[in-house]
C-alpha cells in the first residue's frame, strides 16, 4: 500500500509541477487517486508524519528555521503532506500547491518576492492541470483537436491573468535561513483551493475566448465542470 501512495504522488508530481500529462497518464494518475481515496485517515497521518520528520531533519541540517509566529517546520510539512493527500468528489487534489524561494537583505524583502514567486508558480500548475484535462477530452473525443488547440492557446496566454485572479492564498511552510553574506533566504509553500482556480481559470480564459463564439466557451464550462 505504502509503495502504491509513493507511487501515485511521484505521478501526482507530473502533473502538479507544469508538465501535461498525456491522456493515458492523466488515466494512470486518476486511477492512483483513488487508491489514496481508500487509505484510512491513519495510515496518511503516518505517512505524513514520518516524511516530515526526515525533511525536516534534512532542511535543520541546512540551517532552515521556522519563521517567527509560524509553527515548527515539522509540523509545517506535516500539514503540507495531509494537504496534498486530499482530494475532492471528483478524484482532484483539493488543493494545489505553489513553491518559491528568495533572497534579500532582509527578512520582509526575501518574503514579499518569494510569495509573488510562489504564486506565479500556482498560476502555472493551475495552467498545467487545466491542460491536462483538456488533453484528456480530446483522447475521450469529447473535443476535436482544433477546439483543443484553441482553448489550449488561450489557457497559455492567461496565465498572467490567472495570477491576477487568485484570491486569497493559504500560508502553508514558511521559514528561512540566514547566509553567510548576512542575507535572508526565505523559502514559501502557498495553497489554493482548486474549485477557485477553476474560477479564475475560467475568468481569465473566457476572455481570451471571447471572440471565439459560445461553442467554445460551452466547452471550456464542460471540461471545468460548470454544466
Amino acid at each position: 500500500m505504502i509503495k502504491k501512495l509513493a507511487y501515485s504522488l511521484a505521478t501526482a508530481a507530473v502533473l502538479l509541477c507544469g508538465v501535461s500529462a498525456p491522456a493515458q497518464d492523466y488515466k494512470e494518475l486518476m486511477k492512483e487517486r483513488k487508491e489514496i481515496s481508500k487509505l484510512s485517515k491513519k495510515e496518511l497521518n503516518e505517512k505524513a508524519s514520518k516524511a516530515a520528520r526526515k525533511e525536516a531533519k534534512r532542511l535543520a541540517k541546512e540551517g532552515w528555521e521556522a519563521s517567527i509566529g509560524a509553527l515548527p517546520i515539522e509540523k509545517q510539512l506535516d500539514r503540507a503532506y495531509m494537504m496534498q493527500y486530499e482530494l475532492d468528489g471528483d478524484m482532484t487534489p483539493k488543493y494545489i500547491m505553489g513553491d518559491a524561494r528568495s533572497i534579500g537583505g532582509n527578512y520582509d524583502a526575501a518574503k514579499v518576492q518569494a510569495l509573488e514567486l510562489a504564486k506565479q508558480n500556482l498560476a502555472g500548475q493551475i495552467q498545467s492541470e487545466i491542460t491536462a484535462l483538456i488533453e484528456s477530452t480530446v483522447a475521450n473525443n469529447q473535443l476535436s483537436a482544433e477546439q483543443a488547440e484553441t482553448i489550449t492557446k488561450s489557457v497559455v496566454a492567461s496565465k498572467g491573468l490567472i495570477s491576477q485572479s487568485l484570491g486569497r492564498t493559504l500560508p502553508v511552510i514558511e521559514m528561512s535561513r540566514t547566509l553567510k553574506n548576512r542575507n535572508k533566504e526565505v523559502m514559501v509553500r502557498i495553497a489554493y483551493s482548486s474549485e477557485m482556480a477553476r474560477k479564475a481559470v475560467r475568468k481569465a480564459v473566457e476572455r481570451e475566448l471571447a471572440d471565439e463564439g459560445d461553442e467554445l466557451h460551452k466547452k471550456l464550462d464542460e471540461i471545468l465542470g460548470w454544466n
